[in-house]
């Protein structure tokens, strides 16, 4: 099947999943186009077993035309990025830098240890004997909070702003620094010589996150000096549009973090851009092109989680050692939010369920599964891949269906507390 015929057939069968969950069970839309999905999977597979094999055939010959990896890290990835960063308050995230920028650096690597050592000892214990190194690369694909997965939830969740900004803050830059110490990880693994050195290591840092950085900054800057000589929203869309594919695509060519450098670029467009560059009728149009795009993006990709479990061999041992890791990985993004934010509390406030609500936050997403995907093939991948992919769906099911409830539980309590 073609590129064309592929992308009609994702679309078709996600728009019918959003319809039947819109209809009928009503749970928030990713959340529901992933059940769904999944449950179609699992009726497959079982009818599979049961001699029916044509419907399963077809969906694995469907999914095997798409490249998990590279349709979400250099595809949908970007635009997701930009449309969540088009809305998040620069003051408010500048107020809370500190707080964003320690959970983003020293949270995933606190994480990545505590995961990647705790893990070596579970697996082991199943029988699923993983060497050191690549326990570690897990725990490093499974430390950062997805922005796509946090960002879609909590527009229902209804956070104040202040903690909406710490959570969205760090899930859309977090990623980027997992992706380096992800790479660093991975070459140790593969045995380059030169990412197990620590100038290798600096290096690799502050090319992919400053750089990343700095570019974003730098094609934000284009973008907003070409929107201030034009009052035309069709164009206006399109220049926005321009800097994400093409920003994305030259940072990676340039080998710097694309995702940050898009985030930040997004954050200039978003504020700077959006109060000195556009017209009312500009940003109302704006807004809706990139909201109705994130939604899309978000469905598709939330449906392919689901059909994922098609093509991935995933044994019982797999499953138990993936159920008892997402509690070991709620335990670590306990333990790295908890730490900084209590040495933070000496010089500034914070609500009393602060911790609670960043720890059940942090959900898991399409990034995990996709670095997990990304990994040469070996027996060391299957493992990862499906412990990844039993942790992503126990989070994005328990974590975001109760996310809502447990940000109202706080508010409730607290009434006259803001969440710092």
């Amino acid at each position: 099947m073609d590129l064309l015929g592929t992308a009609s057939l994702l679309m078709t069968v996600t728009a019918l999943f959003a319809y039947i969950n819109y209809r009928f069970i009503r749970l928030p839309v990713t959340i529901g186009v992933m059940v769904i999905s999944l449950v179609f999977s699992m009726v497959l597979v079982l009818l599979s077993k049961a001699g029916l094999s044509v419907g399963i055939e077809y969906t694995e010959k469907l999914l095997s035309g798409v490249d998990f990896d590279a349709t979400l890290m250099e595809g949908m990835l970007s635009f997701l990025l930009f449309a969540g960063a088009l809305h998040i308050n620069l003051n408010e995230l500048l107020n809370k830098q500190w707080v964003v920028g320690i959970l983003a650096s020293v949270g995933v690597i606190t994480s990545t240890v505590i995961v990647g050592l705790t893990s070596w000892i579970v697996l082991n214990f199943f029988g699923l004997e993983l060497p050191l190194i690549y326990c570690m690369l897990f725990g490093s694909l499974i430390a950062p909070t997805d922005p796509v997965a946090v960002l879609a939830i909590l527009k229902t969740a209804g956070a104040s702003k202040s903690l909406e900004t710490k959570i969205a803050g760090e899930s859309l830059f977090n990623d980027g620094i997992a992706v380096v110490v992800f790479l660093v990880i991975l070459g140790i693994a593969v045995g380059d010589s030169h990412a197990a050195t620590p100038l290798g290591v600096a290096r690799l840092f502050v090319q992919e996150t400053i750089g990343g950085g700095l570019f974003g900054l730098f094609i934000g800057w284009i973008c907003y000096r070409l929107l201030k000589t034009v009052d035309n929203y069709h164009v206006e869309v399109l220049l926005t549009l321009a800097l994400v594919m093409g920003g994305y695509a030259a940072a990676r060519a340039m080998h710097i973090s694309g995702p940050i450098a898009i985030v930040v670029a997004g954050l200039l467009i978003g504020n700077h851009g959006r109060r000195f560059a556009m017209s009312d009728r500009t940003r109302e149009n704006l807004d809706t092109f990139w909201e109705l795009l994130d939604e899309i993006l978000n469905a598709v990709l939330f449906m392919l989680i689901g059909l994922e479990i098609i093509v991935l061999n995933i044994s019982g041992h797999h499953v138990l050692a993936g159920i008892l890791m997402f509690f070991i990985v709620l335990c670590a993004r306990f333990i790295a939010v908890g730490i900084p934010v209590s040495i933070l509390k000496l010089r500034q406030s914070f609500h009393p369920h602060v911790v609670s609500i960043l720890t059940w936050g942090g959900i898991r997403g399409g990034i995990s599964v996709a670095l997990a995907l990304s990994l040469p093939i070996g027996p060391e991948r299957s493992v990862i891949v499906s412990i990844t992919y039993v942790i992503v769906i126990m989070s994005v099911i328990l974590q975001g269906l109760s996310i809502k409830s447990l940000v109202q539980y706080a508010a409730t309590k607290y009434p006259t507390e803001s969440t710092h």
